[in-house]
């Protein structure tokens, strides 16, 4: 008897046919012997609901009262999964995420777990139990209610999967798979049957919603194999683990994109050892999550400093910038919408130089300007305008011989 993790999205729970299906799948693999830990979102469009409803109240809703707010969509889905379970002959019980023992940093809106006691989970694994989890969601040292921010269901089942030495963990999803790109916008993108944990992790970091980055970053770390697989199709999925064959010739395995995204450039920022540090540190105690850095320095005593953040964090980035603007003394802020970011990712990218060349040749071929650049070992970051992303992604998967049967590994 083993001991297995199954992760259920937003769209696999969306309604009451599909949280029957969800259960269906867990008995499939109680059935086959196994202890079953499920950890499942709240339903479908709930949580956006629920935002919708706090905005119409507040334009700045209190991040603390949010997170008890945003809770309660996880709590109902596993009630009703716990339901199903016991309707069909199968004891189960649900557990909140600080039921289950889920502590985090005292941070609202996007905790880190720190610990799991895993006392509870296991007593009702001994009992025979069904475990449904709540994703996505823990509890402060204080005894606060926190939330781990939006795709966190896949870090709580990780994490389970880690505390609890787990054999396998599943993230089930609307989708069979890891694609070369998001098939929804490509029709000619392919299945992945393996990719590397660091493929995964900058493909999750630059936009590939199927796994959240925390989540690969614990799997990685612990070396915990993932499959991504389909909650409604009987087919292998993608595994993500430490090391994939890679497909002959096959230098880049996937295209990354996302929208909405800002360039904000400080504008005569003074030449110093420290403005960059006070500028980056207090982005970070804020939460505003900063992406591509590019600094230019104009002259002895001057630099224009430009980075990207998503649209919804420009408000709060120049709050933070004008409270630091006498320290530092730069000139004026500007800014920049209607963009988004593009990347090609692949290890086989460490040992065939003139990746990139390649990819701006081919942005340019099709009157696609770059506006900034980012790049590490396995990947190419591009920030274009947002209105030629499509056409961007189309083109760059097709010069790299992404489309086509699905990939082997």
């Amino acid at each position: 008897m083993g001991l297995v993790i199954q992760k259920f999205g937003g769209t696999s729970v969306s309604n009451v046919e599909k949280i029957q299906n969800v259960a269906n799948r867990v008995i499939e693999e109680k059935n086959k012997g196994n202890d079953c830990i499920v950890v499942v979102s709240a339903m479908g469009k709930s949580t956006d609901q629920l935002v919708g409803l706090a905005k119409e109240i507040s334009t700045a809703p209190n991040k603390r009262e949010m997170d008890m707010l945003l809770t309660t969509g996880e709590q109902i889905t596993i009630s009703l999964l716990a339901m199903a379970l016991s309707e069909k002959g199968y004891p189960a019980v649900s557990l909140t995420g600080w039921q289950a023992g889920i502590k985090t940093e005292p941070v609202h809106g996007n905790a880190r777990i720190v610990d799991i006691d895993t006392t509870r989970l296991k007593k009702e694994l001994s009992e025979g139990m069904i475990v449904i989890v709540a994703g996505f969601q823990g509890i402060t040292e204080d005894g606060a209610i926190s939330t781990l921010g939006r795709g966190g269901s896949d870090t709580t089942a990780v994490a389970l999967a880690v505390a609890l030495k787990a054999d396998k963990c599943d993230i089930y999803t609307d989708v069979n798979g890891v694609y070369t790109t998001d098939p929804r916008f490509v029709k000619g993108a392919r299945k992945l049957s393996s990719v590397s944990y660091d493929e995964m992790l900058e493909l999750a970091h630059l936009g590939a919603g199927v796994l959240h980055p925390r989540a690969v970053e614990f799997a990685k770390n612990y070396n915990i194999p993932l499959e991504v697989r389909s909650s409604s199709e009987r087919e292998s999925g993608t595994i993500i683990k430490e090391e994939v064959n890679m497909e002959q010739n096959l230098i880049v395995r996937g295209i990354a994109f996302e929208d909405e995204i800002t360039r904000v450039t400080v504008v005569g920022l003074p030449n110093s050892l420290t403005g960059l540090s006070v500028i980056f540190s207090e982005l970070a105690n804020n939460h505003i999550n900063v992406d591509i850095i590019i600094q230019n320095t104009l002259a002895e005593q001057s630099t224009n400093l430009s980075f990207s953040i998503k649209n919804d964090d420009l408000e709060g980035t120049i709050k933070v910038l004008e409270n630091v603007r006498e320290q530092l003394k730069y000139s004026r802020i500007e800014s920049e919408t209607g963009l988004a970011k593009v990347s090609i990712v692949g290890s086989g990218m460490v040992s065939n130089p003139g990746v990139a060349a390649e990819m701006f040749d081919v942005l340019a071929a099709n009157g696609i300007l770059v506006k900034m650049v980012s790049t590490s070992e396995i990947k190419v970051s591009t920030v274009i305008e947002q209105d030629k992303m499509l056409k961007a992604i189309e083109a760059l998967h097709s010069a790299f011989n992404l489309s086509g049967a699905p990939i082997e590994s």
